[in-house]
């Protein structure tokens, strides 16, 4: 029997039902049946470079794993000369693989080849490990490249090449030895590696190895590589055969289990989400372990959640809390700063009310974090002046939505992105910002034919990849939004069945939209009117578009209008309710979403619902047993604005070094001058902890549990892997123990209870619970009670009371632009290498030698009208401040442009520049939005980009390992030929 969607293949004279086009050895391996398979990877695909998963398949021997099903066929994994072909294919990897697993740090379980050829039954091979000419490579940092233990099974090469698409390494087949080699055969070091280290995570045996591994892993691997290798030759004389070799190495690997804890977390870095498992021995961190059940990300990582957590092992951590004595700081017990706390904040609101206390929440912290803290606020102090750091980057996107569609955040999952027949990207450096997931995008352009339209500033990674790239003068993405959505209508090509079905206002919209015609839109972009017509052809000729945005767009005096923009778009073409569509707000900080998502917001309570609403604010009051101000609370924009005009007294910031990260420094830092009394909860004695009364000692994601939300609405689970440092404590206990100082009774024991309390009052995650997130299962919202979740928003409409979504009409008008004083334009944001302000990344030594300092980017026009060239020192003014850096001078930025990025504390941060204009929505700084003079100081000097980063490398393109290239050698013969001949 067979239907349309299955066929019948006979394996081994059993017959299976397979699915149409599946690859064969998928099928046989949910048989039970066994064939050897070393090169081949669920999550890269066949690769077909082992040969050892010969089988029969009607008459002829093949590789299962490149070979797709088809009716009728018959199958046999069994028979003598398939394990014929099968053994040779095993004994010509020994030939290149060295088995001492005993002594081998990668004896942990899952070296592939170990396990192999054990379940094969392999007791000698047929042919001598031969070594090859060539040094170990230890010049990275992060990992090392054995050539003597590489099979050259090129699965780090599909994965560099078609995973995450850095396209680094390949296999030079013409060589006399073959081996892996990184751009044109340089050191590791010298590469344009980007440090993801997926390489590493593929690798199916010793080959390639987290150098926090080499060493550490076993328990006679701490050894000199002389001894080591004496050791190796020992343990060869002493086991004849493979079985007592295994038997041996299978103990001592059981033996490490005991030592080596496994822990499943969350990425404590950017939006993306990614979940993987640390593995520990002690305190060190010696590898993260990303799996293919990881929803958000599969088996890839970036730098920073690969190898960026040295961090948490930093001597700078603080270690007990902290109380200000004059200019310097004295360490007390819990007890006595905690009390300290209840008594100024009790003071303070007696003597000028609730509201003279403000509340800044973390998105580094977790939604459990950020539930109790807008709880102490609202419940204990009795204010709404309760915010995060969404304010400073994803408001806008989450107005625009709101708005239009009703929901604040992504449209559908990272799968989504990864299937659109088109993506756009506004304002976004992803590759940068949001690595793994600009690794979807790439991947789907290159192998899938997915185009690729980028809209920025900056000629970045995406820029140089794009289909077609666009640079749009600053703050004018709502015109050409506008003008394409214009065209798109006045020519009849808009989604009629979708707008008539599912929204509201398209005649009022239409009409709103008469300014922005081509002329309008070409005078004031720049874009063309002949490239503004190819734009929104383009559009309505795919089927299935999504648009990802991220600061480029929101920090912006019209952040939230240019996001509506981005929306009504695709309303008009028809890119909601359907996968591979959608608004993709790409979010930045690991927890921005689920901070806001809980309840940190001055206006919302958890789950976006609004606090002057009287029947929801009559639900908490009755749970937490309070009274609740109706009238929302002050944003951390408008906080600062209150310190200087003396009706806000007291701030409690928790995890955001806001001295730093919030626009305009130096008028922020007078604010902190003027409290009567700060408190900061943080790792560090950061920029901002410095003006602190009270520093309380908070714990990294390592160190405790809780959820965060990415990007994509996704809910997931962190597990403690390690002990809290000295006496330092969870943000949530913190929070509670003075909650009870205050009187009340928080009797949390555990996160999940706060997470319970949190989804009984929220609908939105109604159905959310820890046992339904446990592992690596995970929730979108929102929840049903059932537990049923929403990874595509909007299938039976849109959360408005007729369930149609709503066009949004426009102006425009420029807000901003340079003058003849301040000439030069700054734009600014991400690098691959930091997070941020760099108070965690600048930990590592790994990251910090490939970019020690952050630079100004400078074009060679530019350079060459002021005279200066790489390494100058250059100073920028603008009317806030000043700002001193070492310029870089690249292509990446054209004529006036120049480029900050965000990973300095120091002299080059860049809000000595920014001012306190703001999106007039939300409050959002308008961060991109920088005018300055520049004076130079020096002329030339040393390039502030290290030789070893990875820009200054030479990428070499090309699809998977080009295995065809093996077959082509003249000493490759096929293990089946010669069975072939006896078939």
């Amino acid at each position: 029997m067979q239907d349309q969607e299955h066929i019948v293949v006979t394996i081994n004279g059993e017959e299976y039902l397979a699915e149409n086009n599946q690859n064969l050895l998928d099928l046989i391996n949910t048989t039970g049946e066994f064939v050897p398979q070393i090169c081949y990877n669920e999550s890269l695909g066949p690769v077909q470079t082992c040969d050892t998963c010969m089988v029969k398949v009607d008459g002829q021997i093949v590789r299962a794993c490149g070979t797709t099903v088809a009716p009728g066929m018959e199958v046999n994994t069994t028979i003598e000369p398939v394990n014929t072909a099968q053994k040779e294919a095993l004994d010509r990897i020994l030939e290149k693989h060295e088995l001492y697993c005993t002594v081998c740090d990668y004896n942990n379980g899952t070296c592939e080849i170990h396990n192999t050829v054990a379940e094969f039954g392999l007791e000698h091979q047929s042919r001598p490990f031969e070594p090859k000419p060539y040094e170990i490579d230890n010049s990275s940092p992060f990992y090392r490249y054995d050539p003597d233990q590489c099979i050259l099974c090129g699965r780090c090469v599909e994965v560099c090449q078609d995973v995450q698409v850095n396209e680094t390494l390949l296999i030079d087949w013409k060589r006399e030895k073959p081996r892996v080699v990184w751009d044109n055969d340089v050191p590791i070091d010298e590469s344009s590696c980007v440090g993801c280290g997926q390489c590493v995570t593929v690798c199916p045996c010793n080959a390639l190895m987290e150098t926090s591994m080499v060493g550490e892993a076993g328990y006679m691997t701490d050894h000199s590589p002389g001894l080591l290798r004496s050791m190796i030759d020992l343990t060869k004389k002493a086991e004849p055969g493979y079985g007592p070799l295994f038997a041996v190495s299978d103990t001592e690997a059981s033996m490490r289990e005991e030592r080596i804890e496994k822990t499943k977390t969350v990425c404590t870095y950017c939006g993306v989400g990614c979940t993987f498992d640390v593995w520990t021995k002690d305190r060190k961190i010696l590898k993260v372990e990303p799996q293919q059940e990881s929803p958000a990300n599969g088996i890839s990582t970036c730098i920073k959640g690969k190898f960026g957590w040295d961090y948490v092992n930093s001597d700078e951590r603080l270690t007990k809390p902290l109380i200000r004595d004059g200019e310097s700081f004295v360490e007390v017990e819990w007890d006595e700063a905690l009390d300290y706390v209840v008594k100024r904040f009790s003071e303070i609101k007696k003597g000028n009310g609730a509201d003279a206390l403000g509340f800044i929440s973390s998105s580094k912290a977790t939604n459990e974090e950020s539930y109790v803290m807008q709880k102490l606020a609202r419940q204990v102090i009795g204010t709404n002046n309760i915010d995060n750091c969404s304010r400073y980057c994803q408001a806008p996107a989450t107005k625009g939505l709101f708005r239009t569609v009703g929901h604040g955040g992504d449209s559908g999952s990272i799968d989504d992105i990864g299937e659109a027949e088109m993506v756009i990207t506004i304002g976004s450096n992803t590759t940068e910002s949001h690595p793994v997931l600009g690794s979807r995008i790439k991947r789907s352009q290159k192998l899938f034919g997915q185009k690729l339209y980028v809209f920025d500033l900056r000629k970045h990674e995406m820029g140089q990849r794009a289909d077609r790239f666009f640079q749009p003068k600053s703050g004018t993405d709502l015109v050409w939004l506008s003008a394409v959505t214009k065209y798109i209508i006045d020519q009849g090509l808009e989604n009629r069945t979708f707008i008539d079905k599912w929204v509201n206002g398209f005649e009022e919209y239409k009409e709103s939209l008469q300014k922005f015609t081509l002329e309008y839109a070409e005078q004031l972009t720049g874009i063309s009117k002949k490239e503004l017509i190819e734009i929104a052809e383009q559009i309505v000729s795919v089927d299935k578009l999504a648009i990802c945005w991220a600061m480029g767009v929101t920090q912006h005096q019209l952040g939230s209008d240019t996001s509506t923009a981005i929306s009504n778009l695709l309303l008009i073409t028809g890119n909601y309710m359907r996968n591979g569509t959608g608004a993709y707000p790409l979010r930045g900080h690991n927890n921005v979403q689920g901070c806001s998502d809980f309840g940190s917001m001055p206006n919302f309570f958890p789950g976006y619902e609004q606090v002057a609403d009287n029947d929801v604010r009559g639900r908490y009051e009755d749970a937490w047993g309070t009274e609740i101000p109706s009238e929302p609370g002050k944003d951390n924009h408008e906080m600062i604005k209150a310190i200087h005009e003396g009706s806000l007294n007291a701030l409690y910031v928790l995890g955001e070094d806001t001295g730093i990260v919030d626009a305009n420094i130096n008028y922020v830092t007078a604010a902190f001058e003027k409290l009567d009394f700060f408190v900061i909860q943080d790792l560090f004695l950061t920029k901002t902890a410095e003006y602190a009364d009270v520093i309380l000692p908070a714990v990294p994601s390592l160190e405790k549990e809780g959820t965060f939300t990415n990007t994509e609405r996704r809910i997931q689970r962190l597990y403690k892997a390690l002990d809290p440092v000295g006496d330092s404590r969870p943000d949530w206990q913190i929070i509670m123990d003075i909650a009870n100082k205050f009187g009340y009774d928080w009797g949390y024991s555990n996160p999940s209870e706060i997470m319970d309390e949190a989804a009984s009052l929220a609908p939105l995650f109604a159905g959310v619970s820890y046992d339904r997130l446990a592992d690596y299962n995970s929730l979108q919202w929102p929840v049903n009670a059932d537990g049923t979740d929403t990874p595509l928003l909007y299938t039976d409409g849109f959360p408005f009371d007729d369930h149609k979504a709503r066009l949004y009409s426009l102006e425009y008008e420029l807000k901003y632009d340079t003058n003849e004083k301040y000439d030069l334009h700054v734009n600014n944001g991400r690098v691959l290498e930091h997070f941020h302000e760099g108070n965690m990344t600048y930990k590592s030594i790994g990251i910090t030698s490939k970019m020690p300092n952050a630079f100004i980017e400078v074009s060679p026009e530019l350079a060459e009208e002021r005279g200066i060239k790489e390494g100058a020192e250059v100073k920028l003014t603008s009317e806030s401040g000043e700002a001193t850096g070492i310029a870089h001078i690249t292509d990446r930025v054209r004529g006036k442009e120049l480029y900050l990025p965000l990973n300095d504390n120091g002299k080059l941060a860049v809000n000595y520049l920014t001012d306190n204009n703001v999106d007039k929505d939300t409050n959002t700084p308008s961060y991109k939005e920088i005018a300055v003079k520049m004076d130079v100081i020096k002329k030339k000097g040393k390039s502030p980009l290290p030789p070893n980063n990875y820009r200054r490398g030479n990428p070499q393109p090309q699809i998977s390992v080009k295995v065809e290239d093996k077959w082509d050698r003249d000493d490759y013969i096929f293990p089946g030929s010669q069975v072939k001949h006896d078939v």
